[in-house]
C-alpha cells in the first residue's frame, strides 16, 4: 500500500496553498494554464478542501490541501493556481454529523469528485473507508491510502472531421459487447492493446463487425466502476461494471495509455475510429444506483458530500436510521427528484455526447429513475429533462424498462422517443424453438413478436423499431449455452449457485453441457442458427450478444458478472462457422431489403391497389392462417412479406418494388411438408437463407410446389 504523507495534521485543517475565489461553474475540476477551477456541490458542508497528490523519488505520496474559499448557491469553489494536467486530486469535506438527516461529513474521508473526468488508483475495502452511521461521531480514520483519486484533465482532442453516423433506428443492428472481453483473446490485436479501448478500435475488430453486418456497438459499462466489497472478499471482481463510481470518467482499466488522463483520449480515439467505419457507439449507463451501496457501505464520494440529495430514502419509520429505498437490488437507488442529483446525470449524459461523441445510451434499470417520491412517474423529472434537452433528445435512447420491484416492470410503457429492451420477444422466441408450443395462443404470441410487438408499441405513436429484440444479453445464457444446458452452473461465482435466474427457457437436447456426440452437436448448432436467424429477420431493432454468432460458451454460467477470465472472454480461435454464416446472410438480407426492416406497422392489406398484402401469415398447407389456427398448438409458421414500393425509380422512371419473401419457421422435432401459397406466390422462389443442409442456398422452388422441412429449421425464399 502506498504511504501517504500529508502537509498538515488533523489538528490544523487550514489553508495550505494559495487558492483564488474561482467560480461556481462548471462543476468539477476545469483546467486552464493559469489555474484549475474546482466547484463542488455540498450545501451543508462547513468547509471543503481540494487535496492534490504528488509522488516522491521513493514512491511515497505527498498530499497538499487547498481550502476552497467560497460557497455560492450551495457550491464550494476556488481556483488552484498552476496545477498541471494529470494532477491527482480528491476532496475532503467538513460539516455536521447527523446521519439520520443524510449528513455524514468526515474530513478524514478522501472523496472522489463526482465530476472527475478521469480516475486513477483502486478502491481497497478497508475499515478506514467506512463510517458507522449509528455512531455518535465519524471515525476520523484517514481513508486516503485505500481509495482512488480524480485526475485533472486537459481538453483538446483533435476530432478532425469526425461525424456521428446518425443511423436510423430501423437500419440499426446492435452488438452488445464488453470492452475487455471482446479483444482479450483476439490473436490479431497486438498483445499490449488487447482488452482496451484501442484494441476495440483495431482494424481486426472493426472489419469483423462491418463484415458481420452490425451497425452499432453497445458497450457494457465504461463509466469508472469498482468492485463491491462482498465480491472482493470472495477473491473475485466486478467484471461487467454495473457499480458506477464516477459518471463522467471512462474506466481506467480499459486503457492502454495509462490512468492519469490517457484513458480519456484513448476512449475518444476509439469512438473516432469506429465512426470512421460507420459504426455507432452506445453506452450501457448505470445511474440507478451508486457504488457506495447501502447505509453500511463505504464512503467514497457522494455519501460524504450530500447523501440526502443523491440517495433516495425509504419512508420514515419509528426509531433508528431511515433505510434507503432500494429498487435496484444494489443497496441504494439514486434520486432524480433533487436538482443537484438530476444535474449530475444530465451533465454526465451531455458530456459523453458532446465531448466523447457517443451516439446513444442504454439505461440500466431505468424504471428506478422514473420515481416521483416512491411511485413510478413516466412524466417525471428525468424523462422530461431528457425529452426537452437539445443535445440528448436526438441520440439513441434505449430503456431497460424494469427494475427490481413489482411495480417497475414497464415494458411497452415508455414515451417516445424511447425504445425498449423487449424481454417478451426473448421469452416467446426461446419458447418456440425449445418446443414449448402448448397453451392456446402460443403461436399467436410468437407471431406478434416477429412482427414488431404492436401490442406493446403501436398504441402510443411509436414504430416497430421501438422494440429492441434480443434472445440473449450479457446476463443469462449465451446462445450456445441456451441449447446446451437445462440448468445454470454458477458455482464459480462463490454464491453456492444461488445467483442468476432459474427461468432460462433452455433445452440441452438430451445431454447437459458439452458433448462429443455429433448428432447432439449438430442439433444444437442448427437451433443456435434458428434463434439467430429469427432475431435478425424480425421486425424491430435486433441486438446480438457478442460471440453468439460464433458459438461462445460460458460453460453454463448464466450470471458471469464476476468472471474476469476465459469464462467471459470471446474465444476467437474457434467458432461455429455455420451459425456465423447464417447471421451474416440474415443481416445482409435485412440491410438490402426494406421489406425485412419495416418503418411502419403491418396492416394486413395490399401496399398497392390489387397487390398482395404487406404481411400474410401462412399455414403449412399453403393457405392463410384462420382465427382457429391462432389458438392451436401449431409449431410451423410462414411469413409472406410483400415487397414495398421503393423510392428510387427504375431506369425508365418506372415504380420499383422490393423483393417479396416467404419465411418458414419449423419448430417441430420431426419433418414437416409445407406448401407454397399459389395466389400470392405466382413465381419461382430462390432459397436465400437456410439452416437445413438438405436445402442449401440457391435452390429454386417452383410455384405451387411443396417443401420438406426437416426438424427445427428456418428457410427463407425470395421471389425471383
Amino acid at each position: 500500500m502506498t504511504r501517504v504523507t500529508v502537509v498538515t495534521t488533523w489538528t490544523d485543517l487550514g489553508e495550505t496553498a494559495e487558492v483564488w475565489p474561482g467560480r461556481y461553474w462548471p462543476l468539477g475540476a476545469t483546467w486552464a494554464p493559469e489555474a484549475t477551477n474546482v466547484a463542488v456541490h455540498a450545501p451543508a458542508a462547513t468547509a471543503m478542501w481540494v487535496c492534490t497528490f504528488t509522488t516522491d523519488d521513493d514512491g511515497n505520496e505527498r498530499e497538499t490541501r487547498h481550502r476552497l474559499p467560497e460557497q455560492s448557491l450551495g457550491i464550494w469553489h476556488g481556483a488552484v493556481p498552476r496545477l498541471p494536467p494529470g494532477t491527482r486530486y480528491g476532496l475532503r469535506a467538513d460539516g455536521p454529523w447527523r446521519p439520520s438527516q443524510g449528513l455524514r461529513f468526515d474530513p478524514a474521508k478522501l472523496l472522489l469528485d463526482p465530476y472527475a473526468r478521469a480516475v486513477t488508483g483502486e478502491f481497497v475495502p478497508h475499515p478506514a473507508t467506512y463510517d458507522d452511521p449509528t455512531a455518535d461521531a465519524p471515525s476520523g480514520v484517514d481513508s486516503a491510502p485505500y481509495v482512488p483519486r480524480g485526475v485533472v484533465v486537459r481538453d483538446g482532442f483533435d476530432w478532425g472531421a469526425d461525424t456521428p453516423p446518425r443511423r436510423k433506428l430501423r437500419d440499426t443492428v446492435v452488438y452488445e459487447a464488453h470492452v475487455k472481453g471482446l479483444t482479450a483473446l483476439h490473436p490479431d490485436v497486438p498483445p499490449e492493446l488487447r482488452g482496451t479501448y484501442a484494441g476495440l478500435a483495431h482494424p481486426a475488430v472493426t472489419s469483423y463487425l462491418k463484415d458481420l453486418g452490425v451497425t452499432a456497438v453497445e458497450l457494457l459499462p465504461v463509466q469508472q466502476f469498482v468492485t463491491e466489497p462482498g465480491v472482493s472478499e470472495r477473491g473475485l471482481v466486478n467484471y461487467w461494471g454495473y457499480n458506477t463510481l464516477a459518471f463522467l470518467a471512462p474506466h481506467a482499466a480499459y486503457s492502454s495509455a495509462g490512468s492519469e488522463g490517457g484513458q480519456v483520449t484513448e476512449f475518444q480515439a476509439m469512438v473516432k475510429a469506429l465512426h470512421a467505419e460507420g459504426l455507432e457507439v452506445i453506452l450501457d449507463v448505470v445511474y440507478n444506483h451508486t457504488a457506495e451501496g447501502g447505509l453500511d457501505g463505504p464512503v467514497l464520494s457522494l455519501r460524504g458530500l450530500d447523501e440526502a440529495c443523491y440517495h433516495r430514502a425509504a419512508p420514515p419509520r419509528a426509531g433508528g436510521l431511515p433505510p434507503y429505498w432500494d429498487v435496484t437490488g444494489c443497496g441504494n437507488t439514486v434520486s432524480t427528484d433533487h436538482p443537484a442529483s438530476l444535474r449530475l446525470i444530465m451533465d454526465s449524459l451531455r458530456y459523453w455526447v458532446t465531448e466523447m461523441h457517443v451516439d446513444g445510451f442504454r439505461f440500466d434499470l431505468l424504471s428506478a429513475l422514473t420515481r416521483d417520491g416512491h411511485e413510478v412517474d413516466l412524466k417525471g423529472h428525468l424523462l422530461s429533462a431528457i425529452g426537452q434537452d437539445p443535445v440528448l433528445r436526438h441520440v439513441k435512447l434505449i430503456a431497460e424498462p424494469w427494475d427490481a420491484s413489482a411495480d417497475g416492470y414497464l415494458v411497452g410503457s415508455f414515451p417516445p422517443p424511447w425504445v425498449e429492451w423487449n424481454d417478451q420477444f426473448r421469452d416467446a422466441v426461446r419458447d418456440f424453438w425449445r418446443g414449448d408450443h402448448s397453451g392456446a395462443g402460443a403461436i399467436r404470441s410468437v407471431a406478434t413478436r416477429l412482427a414488431g410487438s404492436s401490442d406493446l408499441y403501436a398504441d402510443d405513436g411509436r414504430s416497430p423499431y421501438a422494440s429492441v429484440n434480443f434472445v440473449t444479453a450479457h446476463d443469462g445464457f449465451t446462445v450456445r449455452d441456451l441449447v446446451s444446458y437445462d440448468r445454470k452452473h454458477n458455482e464459480a461465482n462463490g454464491e453456492s449457485n444461488r445467483d442468476g435466474t432459474d427461468n432460462n427457457r433452455s433445452f440441452n437436447h438430451g445431454v447437459e453441457g458439452e458433448t462429443d456426440d455429433e448428432t447432439v452437436v449438430a442439433r444444437r448448432r442448427r437451433q443456435a442458427a434458428n434463434l439467430m436467424a429469427t432475431l435478425c429477420l424480425s421486425n424491430g431493432v435486433p441486438m446480438i450478444t457478442a460471440g453468439d454468432e460464433r458459438g461462445r460458451t460460458q460453460g453454463g454460467n448464466n450470471n458471469a458478472y464476476c468472471q474476469d477470465n476465459e469464462v467471459s472472454y470471446l474465444d476467437w480461435s474457434e467458432g461455429w462457422d455455420d451459425v456465423l454464416d447464417v447471421v451474416r446472410t440474415a443481416l445482409r438480407l435485412r440491410r438490402e431489403h426494406p421489406a425485412l426492416r419495416q418503418r411502419h406497422w403491418f396492416e394486413g392489406r395490399p401496399t398497392v391497389p390489387g397487390g398482395p398484402k404487406d404481411l400474410a401469415w401462412i399455414h403449412p398447407s399453403g393457405r392463410e392462417m384462420t382465427p382457429a389456427d391462432w389458438h392451436s398448438d401449431l409449431a410451423v409458421l410462414g411469413l409472406l412479406l410483400s415487397g414495398s414500393p421503393l423510392r428510387s425509380p427504375g431506369p425508365r422512371g418506372e415504380q420499383q418494388h422490393d423483393a417479396s419473401f416467404l419465411v418458414w419457421l419449423q419448430g417441430r422435432p420431426g419433418s414437416v411438408e409445407v406448401a407454397l401459397p399459389d395466389e400470392d406466390w405466382p413465381d419461382a422462389g430462390e432459397v436465400v437463407l437456410s439452416t437445413l443442409p438438405s436445402l442449401p442456398e440457391g435452390t429454386v422452388v417452383a410455384p405451387g410446389s411443396t417443401l420438406q422441412l426437416d426438424a427445427r429449421c428456418v428457410v427463407v425464399l425470395r421471389q425471383s
